[in-house]
C-alpha cells in the first residue's frame, strides 16, 4: 500500500524527529514511562506508515458491506439508517414493564430490549420457594403466556423488533412470544429480534445457567432448526462477549472468548445434521464498549475481520451474510460509580461513541444510576438522548467507517486481531470453547484480568474518577427507584390463578408429551410451543427438562 522508498525515507525522518523528542522529555518527561491498552497493547507515541507493514489494502479493509468487513457490514452503515437505539427495560410485573416500554417507544427508541427477573433466567416460577426476595428485582417476571401477553399489550410485534436477554429457558421465552405473536394475529415469518440463548458464557462469567452443556446446546441447536424453517427473521442467538467484559476480560478476551464459543455453536449446529448457510446468517453477537476508547473501536473492527475468516475458511460458509459479524452493543455497566453518578452520564457518551465509530448494529446506554439502583424513567432518557446526540448532531454518521485508515486504529486493529487468534488457537488445542470452559481455562483467564485491573485501580495507576481520584463528599443519592415489596405477593397470585383456571388436564398432557421428546433426539420447540400455548409455566417446562437433563455444577477454578 505504501512505497517502499519512501517508507524508508519517513522512517529515517522519523528517527530523527524521536531523537529531538527524547531529548526533550529530560526536561519534561511524559506522564508515563509506558502507555498501554487495558489488553497490555503498547501504545507508541506516534504511528505512521512504518506500524503498518506490508498492509494490504484488500485484506485488511477492503469495502464497507464486503469481505473482510472490517469496515462494517453495511455498504452505508448509518448513511442509510441509524443503528436501533434499544434500551435495556425491565423490572416488576409485566404491567410496570410494559409501561416503560411504551414510554421508550414514545421517546424516540426504536427497538425493545427486556431485562427478566433471576428466577425467571433460572427457570423458575415466582411461586416456588427458591424464587422468594428474587421476584421482579432485576428485571421483570414472566412466569407463563399471560404475562407475556400483557408485557405486549398494545404493541405490535410485527412493527418492533424485540431482544430478550434469556439464555438457559431461552426455547420457553422465545415459545411464548411467537405465541403472544399468534394471538395478535401475526405470524412468526412476520417476527424480528434476538434471544440471547448463549449458554456457554453462562458457564464462564454469568451463572444463570440450568442444564449441563450438552442439554444446553441441544436446546440451542433445535432452536436454530426451528428458526431457520419457521421463524426466518429471528436472530437465533447472541453470543455474548458483554458479561464475560463485565466479570473482568480484557477487550482481547472478551472477542477472542466470545468467538471461540461462537465456533462452538457453529460446530454443535454443523453436528446436528443443518447446513451453514441457514443458520449462520441469523447468528448475532452482543459486546461491550469499556471505557478505553480507541482499543474498543480496533477491537470491534477486528471481531468483524476475524469472524468472515472463520466462517468462510474453516466453515466453508458461501452465503455473504453468514460472514457477517453483525452484533448489539451496551455500555459498560462495570465501570459506572455510585460515587459522583452524574459522571456516568459522560463515560456512558464516550463508550457509546466508539461503538457508532466501532460500527454497531444495536445499542443499549446505560443510565447514570444504575451503580445504585434500577434507572428511573428520567435517567433512561438521558441515556437515550445520549444515543440520539450522537446519531443526528454530531455528524459522526455521515461517513463510513471515518477513522479507517488511522495508522493508529488500523495498527491497533491489527494488534488486536494478532493476539485474539493467539487465544482462538490456545482454545482450540484445548479441544475447543466447551472444553476449555470444562477445565476452567477462561474462567482463570478472565480472574487474573479482574485481579490485575483491580490492583491498578488500588494502586492508583488505573484512575476513576472519583473513587480512586478527585473524590469529594456527597449528600446521600435521593430518588432512587425501588421495586415495591408487593409485586412478589401480586405475581405470586397472578401465577396461581392462571394454574387454577388453565385446562390442567391438557396442560398434564402437553408436559408428558414434552418429557418424552426430551429422552429422544427430536426437536423440543414444538412442544414447549405446544405448553405454553396450554398455559404451563415457565417453572413446569423447565422442570420438566430439570428431570430428563439434570442440573449443572459449576465447575472450581484455582
Amino acid at each position: 500500500m505504501f512505497n517502499d522508498a519512501k517508507i524508508k525515507e519517513l522512517k529515517t525522518k522519523k528517527q530523527v524527529w524521536t531523537e529531538k523528542v527524547e531529548a526533550s522529555i529530560q526536561k519534561r518527561p511524559e506522564r508515563k514511562k509506558e502507555f498501554s491498552t487495558d489488553s497490555e497493547i503498547t501504545i507508541n507515541r506516534l504511528y505512521t506508515p512504518e506500524e503498518l507493514g506490508e498492509f494490504d489494502y484488500e485484506e485488511k479493509l477492503g469495502f464497507p458491506g464486503e469481505y473482510p468487513y472490517t469496515r462494517g457490514v453495511q455498504p452505508t452503515m448509518y448513511r442509510g439508517r441509524l443503528w436501533t437505539m434499544r434500551q435495556y427495560a425491565g423490572f416488576g410485573t409485566a404491567e410496570e414493564t410494559n409501561e416503560r416500554f411504551k414510554y421508550l417507544l414514545n421517546q424516540g427508541q426504536t427497538g425493545l430490549s427486556c431485562a427478566f427477573d433471576l428466577p425467571t433466567q433460572i427457570g423458575y416460577d415466582s411461586d416456588q420457594p427458591l424464587s422468594r426476595g428474587e421476584v421482579g428485582k432485576v428485571g421483570v417476571a414472566i412466569d407463563s403466556l399471560k404475562d407475556m401477553e400483557i408485557l405486549f399489550d398494545g404493541i405490535p410485534l410485527d412493527k418492533v423488533s424485540t431482544s430478550m436477554t434469556i439464555n438457559a429457558p431461552a426455547a420457553v421465552l422465545l415459545a411464548m412470544y411467537i405465541a403472544v405473536a399468534e394471538k395478535q394475529g401475526v405470524t412468526p415469518d412476520k417476527l424480528s429480534g434476538t434471544i440471547q440463548n448463549d449458554i456457554l458464557k453462562e458457564y464462564v462469567a454469568r451463572g444463570t445457567y440450568i442444564f449441563p452443556p450438552a442439554e444446553s446446546m441441544r436446546l440451542i441447536t433445535n432452536i436454530f432448526d426451528y428458526c431457520s424453517k419457521n421463524v426466518p427473521n429471528w436472530n437465533t442467538i447472541s453470543i455474548s462477549g458483554y458479561h464475560i467484559r463485565e466479570a473482568g476480560a480484557t477487550a482481547v478476551q472478551e472477542i477472542a472468548f466470545t468467538l471461540s464459543d461462537g465456533i462452538a455453536y457453529v460446530d454443535a449446529a454443523l453436528k446436528a445434521g443443518l447446513n451453514v448457510d441457514d443458520f449462520a446468517p441469523r447468528l448475532s453477537f452482543f459486546f461491550n464498549a469499556h471505557v478505553n476508547f480507541f482499543e474498543e473501536i480496533a477491537k470491534f473492527r477486528a471481531a468483524r475481520r476475524i469472524w468472515a475468516k472463520i466462517m468462510k475458511e474453516r466453515f466453508g460458509a458461501k452465503n455473504p451474510k453468514s460472514l457477517m459479524l453483525r452484533f448489539h452493543t451496551q455500555t459498560a455497566g462495570s465501570t459506572l460509580t455510585a460515587q459522583q453518578p452524574d459522571v456516568n452520564i459522560m463515560r456512558v457518551a464516550f463508550q457509546a461513541l466508539s461503538a457508532v465509530l466501532g460500527g454497531t448494529q444495536s445499542l443499549h446506554t446505560n443510565s447514570r444510576d444504575e451503580a445504585l439502583a434500577l434507572p428511573t424513567e428520567e435517567s433512561v432518557l438521558i441515556a437515550l438522548r445520549t444515543q440520539q446526540v450522537i446519531g443526528y448532531e454530531i455528524g459522526v454518521t455521515d461517513t463510513v467507517d471515518p477513522l479507517g485508515g488511522s495508522y493508529f486504529i488500523e495498527a491497533l486493529t491489527n494488534d488486536i486481531e494478532a493476539k485474539v487468534w493467539d487465544y482462538i488457537n490456545k482454545i482450540d488445542n484445548l479441544g475447543g470453547a466447551v472444553k476449555a470452559i470444562e477445565l476452567g481455562y477462561m474462567q482463570k483467564e478472565i480472574q487474573e484480568s479482574a485481579y490485575h485491573y483491580q490492583k491498578a485501580v488500588e494502586s492508583g495507576e488505573q484512575v476513576v474518577i472519583g473513587v480512586n481520584k478527585f473524590q469529594m463528599k456527597e449528600e446521600k443519592p435521593k430518588d432512587l427507584m425501588r421495586v415495591d415489596p408487593e409485586v412478589e405477593k401480586f405475581q405470586v397470585e397472578k401465577t396461581q390463578k392462571v394454574k387454577e383456571e388453565r385446562n390442567n388436564p391438557q396442560v398434564e398432557k402437553c408436559l408428558t408429551e414434552l418429557k418424552a421428546a426430551a429422552r429422544t433426539d427430536t426437536n423440543l420447540m414444538p412442544y414447549i410451543l405446544d405448553a405454553v400455548k396450554a398455559y404451563a409455566t415457565l417453572g413446569e417446562v423447565c422442570g420438566v427438562l430439570r428431570e430428563v437433563f439434570g442440573e449443572y455444577q459449576a465447575v472450581a477454578t484455582i
